[in-house]
Order: C-alpha cells, then sequence, then structure tokens
C-alpha cells in the first residue's frame, strides 16, 4: 500500500512539474503554441459531427495536420516536440508498469517497448498523414514482419495499446490528449 502512495506522490509531482513548464513557456512565449503539437484535439472535438463522405474525412486530416507549419525548422521544431512530448508521456506508463510488476515478473524489453513505440507511432503518423497509399504500405510491411516476443498477460498488451495510442495523439498534433489518456 505505501509503495502505491509513493507512486502516486511521484506522478502527480512528475504531471506537475510537466503542467507548470508547460504554462510558464506558453505564458512567456504565446506563439510557441502555433509551433508545438498541441490543439488539434480541440479541434477534433468541436468538428461538426453530421459530416459524410470524403470531403468530410479530408476536413479531418486537414485540421489534424500540423497547421502552422511553414518552414524547415518550424518543421523539424514540431516535429521534435512531437517526438518530446510522445517520451515525456510514456515515462510514467514505464513506471506504472514497473509499480504494478515485481521486478522478476516484468519483462524488461517490454519497458522498451513502452517508451520506443510511441516515438516510433508519432514519426509514422507525421510521415502516413493524409495519405491512404503510404498508411496501406505500412500495413503491408507491418503485416509482413515477423513478430518475436509473446506477451506475458493481457494486462502488457494494455500497456502496448496504450502506448500506441500515445504515438497516435502526438502524431496527430495532440499531445494534451496524450498526457490525458497516460494518466
Amino acid at each position: 500500500m505505501m509503495r502505491a502512495w509513493k507512486l502516486l506522490g511521484q506522478l502527480a509531482a512528475y504531471y506537475a512539474a510537466i503542467a507548470l513548464l508547460s504554462w510558464a513557456a506558453l505564458t512567456l512565449f504565446p506563439t510557441l503554441s502555433d509551433h508545438l503539437p498541441i490543439g488539434t484535439a480541440q479541434k477534433l472535438i468541436s468538428q461538426n459531427p453530421g459530416g459524410e463522405g470524403a470531403n468530410h474525412f479530408k476536413d479531418i486530416a486537414a485540421r489534424a495536420a500540423a497547421s502552422h507549419v511553414n518552414t524547415l525548422s518550424e518543421s523539424i521544431l514540431w516535429m521534435l516536440s512531437a517526438v518530446f512530448a510522445a517520451l515525456l508521456t510514456a515515462l510514467p506508463v514505464s513506471w506504472v508498469y514497473m509499480a504494478i510488476r515485481s521486478h522478476d515478473e516484468y519483462d524488461q524489453s517490454l519497458i522498451s517497448n513502452i517508451l520506443i513505440l510511441p516515438i516510433t507511432v508519432t514519426s509514422i503518423v507525421v510521415v502516413v498523414q493524409n495519405s491512404l497509399a503510404l498508411a496501406f504500405s505500412l500495413g503491408g510491411i507491418a503485416g509482413a514482419v515477423r513478430f518475436k516476443n509473446s506477451l506475458k498477460s493481457s494486462g502488457d498488451a494494455l500497456f502496448i495499446l496504450l502506448s500506441v495510442g500515445i504515438g497516435l495523439a502526438c502524431g496527430i498534433g495532440a499531445a494534451e490528449l496524450a498526457f490525458v489518456m497516460s494518466l
């Protein structure tokens, strides 16, 4: 029980520090939010649910794109911040995994996957965004790869799924959604 309270305190301190640093950066530099992977969740949630057909999906993809990226340096900043947000969000997920398993139970390779998978998925989403052909190509490549690791429990699969979700959220520019998912 004491271990759970300690973890809860560490997670609360971590999220408070991230929130405080984010608030300070956005207060000191108000235009910074235009160049960071944040705000897409609000755009997706507030969209018109009555849209139909291909135009509706194009509109969703346009809203999810990095809308204020005009130069190479802005593109690099956006991508680095998306990857950094994915890593910052995956760290507490790995801490929770290690805390709920005994040292003998948890798999070190799964912890590595929990940390690296969101970064990889973020990068892939940025590459595939708005391209159906690239998405199908990626599906074919993933289908051809033979995975050697099998998960020990269904709980491990949930951590992998959460890592993929974090990567997807950061890749579409909704880092705030990724942070909420990791709570």
